[in-house]
């Protein structure tokens, strides 16, 4: 594509990523491939963004960098929104969206009042997280989730295969033994709680396989790509007409 991007993808520092995590990115649908998108996309690498400064403990001085990269981006390059790799930096989006003045959307969690909001008040929303004991009620304030809204959180911690992606950094993992324990995490989720009504996945490794929950579950899976062609479409990189 010749088309410069309007769009910029703040990403994980290199050599920072780990090897697991790698594998996910390969896979089409994953944040960090620009084979997801039928429009361009500025990857951008931040330094010392990793799982210790944006998931378990976010770091202040990581969110000014990466406001201070994303001014210079809008005013150098003509960017005309901004997002970012994991879905964890929803703790900055309050802050980034406050400091830019470009639409700001650093989360697929920004979707769960809408989806709240469409499957009605009798439902609940089952989120799907690469880490449940790091995503707090205060990731969920900054993108607007009031303490009304019907959530139920499932990480994916206490699966072997994928919490080996943060445990062994330099190993890979079995992509298909991932994908087992995705769905069973998803099926558990609906069975425990048979009132969720749709699901949204926070980790923007998790959309390569939404269209297997979608058919497994027969639910509305919202993920980082659904959020992405929104913001897409208003933007005028997607358009049907």
């Amino acid at each position: 594509m010749d088309r410069q991007p309007k769009i910029a993808i703040l990403r994980w520092e290199q050599g920072l990523v780990p090897k697991g995590l790698m594998q996910l990115e390969s896979l089409p649908g994953n944040s960090t491939n620009p084979a997801s998108y039928p429009f361009p996309v500025k990857l951008v690498e931040v330094k010392g963004a990793c799982t210790e400064t944006v998931i378990t403990h976010p770091s202040k001085q990581l969110l000014a960098d990466m406001i201070e990269i994303s001014k210079k981006l809008v005013e150098e390059e003509g960017i005309r929104a901004i997002s970012a790799s994991c879905g964890f930096n929803a703790i900055f989006q309050k802050e980034m969206a406050d400091a830019l003045d470009v639409p700001v959307f650093l989360s697929s969690i920004l979707q769960v009042p809408y989806v709240q909001t469409i499957i009605g008040a009798n439902k609940a929303v089952g989120v799907i997280t690469a880490m449940g004991s790091s995503l707090t009620r205060d990731h969920f304030r900054m993108c607007n989730v009031s303490d009304d809204v019907k959530i139920h959180v499932f990480g994916l911690e206490n699966c072997t295969e994928w919490n080996s992606i943060f445990e062994a950094l330099d190993n890979e993992v079995d992509l298909d033994v991932v994908r087992g324990e995705i769905l069973a995490t998803a099926k558990a989720a609906v069975a425990e709680h048979p009132e969720i009504g749709a699901i949204v996945l926070e980790c923007t490794d998790l959309p390569p396989f939404a269209q297997m929950l979608r058919e497994e579950l027969g639910l509305p899976v919202f993920d980082f790509n659904s959020m992405m062609s929104h913001v897409a479409m208003s933007l005028s990189e997607m358009t049907n007409y």
